[in-house]
């Protein structure tokens, strides 16, 4: 028999909100719920304004948002539940940036450390919404190309011998020329770039911008001073007939290039939301309110909730409007608005966008539906219980935003070069220049300039920085479409290292809840006949072995019985059709004169599987015996056979007795240990741990939490409770164990595809910088013109990001 605190599991979700549980903190404090730490507001580490709260950052930099109050703390992600007043408080309309998940504000803008735009924190549901700076940048690239191309053609032809253009224009036209095409691309179309820019030096974060900003305005700057006043220039800047070279070209050229490479990585960056995008547009729109008969609609919310309604009627109200107790009627076809419980009739409905399981679920009054899940043919009325934030797709929504705005561990390595890759490159403009100015052909000034303007251009550190985020977000968002949830990115990189899975047995490796699965019939009854008097028995009982005989029994009548008399822990009897009847264990059977000799060999089989017998007598003749036992999952023994051929070694942990762990443990072929206390569980993952194991825990109830938190990752059932799901690093939406070996291959593609970033952006930083500072130019006359380092660098943000785009094709 399965020891109490893991037979009788609570399966049932504990509600409560998405953020945080309020606490007793000190006053004008919050404390961080990743680290732990209490914040003082006067030393945060940031802060911001929302609404008339304010919203602090940890000072270790978790990056963890909270909207504060002296007496509660809850995490901002998309929805925060209550405020001090329990007042709900939206704050979907915040904007953060991919590189520094915190930066928060709320209004669109550029990241004031990286000068990246600000994405929304939670997209939007609207295939039809537009990207506004996407817009702007478009609008501004192509004006920027039309002005640019006739100045890049007459610029470039004179190296064409015979094809020069230049003797078109009037004598000592062709620098104005360049001037009236290259101001308003320079100077409009590349104005953001060069706010940027500015910010970046306002705010002492140096960035990307700042060398785009200091390369275009310096080619841009020289040529105008060299334009309006050319004798303040030496003879060593003048080249052949005494005129000095102008670079409007190469200003109108970098920042048409640059603008070109911001629409490419906005495109892109804008794709790697659609996972969110999916999951918002699953949701229903409205809600069909039932009125109860005898008294008026109340409307959630309305002046006068009877001032045109009839009795009896249903209304269509916007889902927003649905409030906890509501009944609400679905028609077949149309979506679940909410979660909520069957009251009135009974459908199909297919929950594959939840559980990934294709064949819909019968529903039928008193049974779960989940919102945004799509009803069939059928019709029912149903009590909301859960709405808004509360509501498991909005959970959903906000763990896998939450999560890809985390940071991965491998992020600090890029994190430390970012922080001093701008003031490195800006150093080696400075050499390039002295060195060439020193040391170059005849015009060294002048090749001084274009050399020490390609090194700032070619160089980019927004690659580095974007390596990364970008992996992260399009990996997470590919496991959500796999009812993979990922609470944070440092749980996504661990679980590639994994080599051992401690699982517990009961809802994790088996179904969670006893089922029969074995029974004889003696003395001339049939096994449904059986199973029906059994059923008479145990019907008004809530025991689980109880439970799981009437569950047996299906649609099949079942005998009237009377007169109910119990043994608490031995059995139950009772009369029908005037004898009596008996069911319970052997001791029972014993102690009332049945004798069980006819049913011993089956008994000891099924017990020695690990199974729960009970005997069914009739005055004193047995009349046959029921197994019951937690059946494992379906998928349980592919999954697990999957994960050991990795390299991963299974334990199951439980709390069962010796003989059904062993039981099931050789069932599936891995190791165990039994008889295990809750408390037990944890210790036995830090002792792994402190052996130098990588281990992942999987668990769904209330006393796996402990041992959840203390892993390296923590899995979560989604069929299991609340408290286990918040301890976890990742949960399995359908608690299907298959996705623990599918979310370890994302995981591992994931940090490939990283590697693979990280060495892109590295390689090409290490290669491009010195190419541009003109180290082959001794070996092969080989130079860099700033126009080609502008493209170059414009590539390699966007090839970081397609290549992190490729992860949605797996």
């Amino acid at each position: 028999m399965q020891n109490e605190h893991d037979t009788h599991k609570g399966h049932e979700h504990a509600h409560h909100g998405h953020g945080m549980a309020a606490m007793a903190i000190p006053a004008g404090k919050v404390k961080d719920p990743v680290c732990g730490m209490v914040i003082d507001p006067a030393k945060a580490a940031a802060k911001t304004e929302y609404k008339g709260h304010t919203i602090y950052f940890c000072n270790l930099k978790c990056e963890q948002k909270f909207l504060a109050s002296p007496e509660t703390y809850m995490g901002l992600e998309g929805v925060v539940n209550t405020t001090p007043s329990n007042t709900p408080v939206s704050v979907t309309g915040f904007y953060t940036c991919p590189m520094h998940p915190e930066i928060l504000q709320d209004h669109p803008g550029d990241c004031p450390k990286c000068g990246m735009a600000l994405e929304p924190v939670m997209p939007s549901a609207d295939p039809n919404a537009e990207n506004h700076e996407l817009k702007d940048m478009r609008r501004r690239f192509w004006l920027s190309t039309i002005l640019t191309a006739p100045l890049f053609v007459v610029s470039m032809s004179e190296m064409v011998p015979k094809l020069s253009l230049q003797h078109l224009l009037p004598h000592g036209w062709l620098g104005w020329f360049q001037f009236a095409l290259a101001t308003p691309v320079t100077l409009w179309g590349g104005w953001p770039l060069l706010v940027k820019a500015w910010k970046s030096v306002k705010n002492i974060s140096p960035n990307m911008f700042t060398l785009i900003g200091l390369g275009t305005l310096s080619a841009f700057g020289f040529s105008l001073v060299a334009l309006f006043f050319p004798q303040l220039f030496p003879a060593t800047f003048r080249g052949h007939g005494g005129m000095i070279d102008l670079y409007f070209e190469s200003a109108a050229v970098i920042t048409t290039l640059v603008l070109l490479g911001q629409v490419m990585e906005l495109t892109a960056r804008d794709s790697t939301g659609g996972a969110i995008k999916a999951l918002l547009g699953l949701k229903a729109t409205t809600a069909h309110i039932v009125s109860p008969y005898g008294q008026p609609s109340a409307i959630h919310g309305s002046a006068d909730p009877s001032a045109s309604m009839h009795y009896g009627e249903d209304h269509d109200i916007p889902l927003e409007d649905v409030y906890p107790g509501a009944k609400l009627r679905v028609r077949p076809g149309e979506k679940v608005p909410v979660d909520g419980k069957v009251t009135e009739g009974n459908s199909f409905v297919d929950e594959s966008m939840i559980t990934g399981e294709s064949l819909p679920v019968g529903k039928k009054s008193g049974d779960k539906v989940t919102g945004s899940t799509l009803n069939g043919s059928g019709s029912f009325v149903m009590v909301a219980e859960r709405v808004g934030s509360d509501t498991l797709l909005s959970q959903i929504v906000h763990m896998v935003a939450q999560a890809q705005r985390s940071r991965a561990p491998i992020q600090r390595l890029a994190d430390v070069v970012s922080a001093w890759f701008v003031p490195a490159v800006v150093l080696s403009a400075i050499v390039t220049f002295i060195v060439w100015a020193m040391l170059g052909p005849e015009q060294r000034f002048t090749y001084a300039f274009v050399n020490a303007v390609a090194v700032l251009i070619i160089a980019c550190p927004c690659a580095l920085g974007l390596a990364t985020p970008m992996s992260i977000m399009v990996g997470v968002g590919n496991a959500a479409r796999k009812g993979i949830l990922v609470k944070d990115a440092a749980a996504l990189e661990t679980l590639s290292r994994i080599d051992t899975l401690v699982a517990d047995k009961t809802g994790t490796l088996t179904e969670g809840k006893p089922a029969v699965v074995a029974s004889l019939a003696l003395s001339g009854l049939s096994e449904a006949e059986l199973l029906g008097y059994a059923a008479a028995l145990e019907k008004s009982s809530e025991h689980p072995i109880a439970r799981a005989i009437v569950n047996a029994t299906g649609a099949a009548s079942v005998p009237s019985a009377i007169e109910f008399q119990s043994a608490a822990g031995h059995g139950v009897e009772a009369k029908i059709a005037g004898d009596v009847w008996r069911i319970g264990n052997a001791d029972f059977m014993r102690a009332v004169g049945v004798a069980a000799n006819a049913a011993a060999a089956f008994a000891e089989a099924r017990r020695a599987r690990g199974e729960t017998v009970v005997l069914v007598a009739k005055q004193n003749q047995l009349m046959g015996a029921i197994a019951v036992a937690d059946k494992v999952k379906a998928t349980t023994a592919a999954a697990l056979a999957q994960l050991k051929s990795a390299g991963v070694t299974v334990v199951m942990l439980t709390g069962d007795n010796q003989q059904t762990a062993r039981a099931i443990a050789a069932e599936l072929g891995i190791e165990f240990v039994a008889d295990v206390k809750p408390a037990d569980k944890e210790a036995y993952v830090a002792k792994l741990i402190a052996a130098g194991r990588t281990v992942a825990m999987a668990g769904d109830g209330v006393n796996d939490a402990p041992a959840l938190a203390r892993a390296h990752v923590g899995i979560a059932m989604g069929t299991g409770t609340d408290v286990a799901m918040e301890s976890a690093g990742l949960t399995l939406v359908a608690g299907d164990l298959t996705k623990i070996a599918e979310a370890r291959l994302i995981s591992q593609r994931v940090m490939r595809n990283i590697r693979q970033n990280l060495f892109f952006a590295f390689f090409y930083n290490i290669i491009g910088v010195p190419v541009a500072a003109g180290v082959l130019y001794p070996f092969f006359g080989m130079l860099l013109s700033p126009m080609f380092a502008a493209a170059a660098m414009s590539m390699s943000s966007v090839s970081v990001i397609t290549n992190a785009l490729r992860l949605r094709m797996r």
